[in-house]
Order: structure tokens, then C-alpha cells, then sequence
């Protein structure tokens, strides 16, 4: 799906990339699909100007980007791994690459509640300190975490020590950048 024009059906509500600001983009407007993971789609103007539509908000760009239905949730038992299943489905909007293998999560840590079920603290970083994707990317984490069995709340802190660089990535996302 990447690099088709889609036209949109109806009025969006969207995020510029990269300030972080939402604008409305209407009806009509014809643009280009740069990248669908995640679940959320990064489209490109005329203009070149990239901007984020939101997984439930896909369908204005055609039948083929609505939401897909979701796997039924498992017996409510937490399990770690299911966090970290759920940071690999968080994109940076510019980069094909999801925020695990980008080296851009530090911690992850479940505890469990007095009151049953886990809190998961995670603690995680941009690759630019000036992102204005950074309070999108933190939500995306919240509510992805959120949705995990047995997770009663997911606190999310962004860091900045230390700091973001190449060196943190995998080897899984040099490859899929073509640097290795």
C-alpha cells in the first residue's frame, strides 16, 4: 500500500509531522500513503507536508485502510511478553521502524496492584529532543500497553538521559533501514 493515492471521503482530523499540531484535512484531498503500521497511516500531500491519521479514522482514505477487526483479548492472565508484543506495534510516523527496535524504549517494568491486575512503568525517549510526535508517541504506548490483559494502568515517562543515537538500534531495524 505504500506509495498509492488515496482521496479522502470525508473531512480527517490529522497530525502534522513532525510538530505534533492537529489540523483537518478535507474531503477531497488527494494523497499519498507513505507508510501503514502500527495501525496508524502516514500520508503525504501534494506539497510534500506528511501528516498521521489515526487507525480509526482510516476508512475516510478507502475501504482497504479501515480498522481491522482485533484478535479477541486471551483469558485476562498477565504476561510481559504481551507488553512488549504491544510496544512492537508503535511506529515513529517518519521511520518503517517500530520504537522497540529503534532502541527508543529504556525500561519496562510490571508491578503488580494491591488491588489486582499490573501497573507497567515504561520509560522511553524520541530520536530528537524538539519532536513534536512526542506526546503522540507516548499516547500511542499508554493506550497500546493499556489494552494489554491483566494491565490496569501503563505510565509512560519520556527521558532524554541518555541521550537517543544510532547506536541504540537493533540489528533488525539497521536492516530494514538498508544500513547494514
Amino acid at each position: 500500500m505504500r506509495g498509492m493515492t488515496a482521496v479522502l471521503g470525508q473531512d480527517v482530523s490529522a497530525t502534522i509531522i513532525p510538530s505534533g499540531d492537529r489540523v483537518l484535512l478535507p474531503a477531497g484531498a488527494e494523497l499519498r500513503v507513505m507508510q501503514t503500521l502500527g495501525g496508524n497511516i502516514t500520508v503525504q500531500d501534494p506539497y510534500g507536508q506528511l501528516f498521521r491519521i489515526d487507525e480509526k479514522d482510516g476508512g475516510a482514505l478507502g475501504e482497504e485502510y479501515a480498522p481491522k477487526e482485533k484478535a479477541a483479548a486471551d483469558d485476562g492472565t498477565f504476561n510481559e511478553e504481551n507488553v512488549w508484543e504491544q510496544l512492537r506495534t508503535v511506529y515513529d510516523p517518519e521511520i518503517p521502524v517500530n520504537i522497540v527496535e529503534l532502541g527508543l524504549v529504556y525500561a519496562c517494568k510490571a508491578e503488580p496492584l494491591p488491588e489486582g491486575g499490573q501497573r507497567v512503568d515504561i520509560q522511553m525517549t524520541l530520536t530528537a529532543p524538539g519532536c513534536g510526535m512526542g506526546p503522540v508517541l507516548v499516547d500511542d504506548v499508554r493506550t497500546k500497553v493499556s489494552s494489554v490483559p491483566g494491565v490496569k494502568e501503563a505510565n509512560v515517562e519520556l527521558v532524554w538521559d541518555p541521550p537517543w543515537s544510532q547506536d541504540r538500534m537493533t540489528d533488525v531495524a539497521r536492516l530494514q533501514l538498508g544500513w547494514m
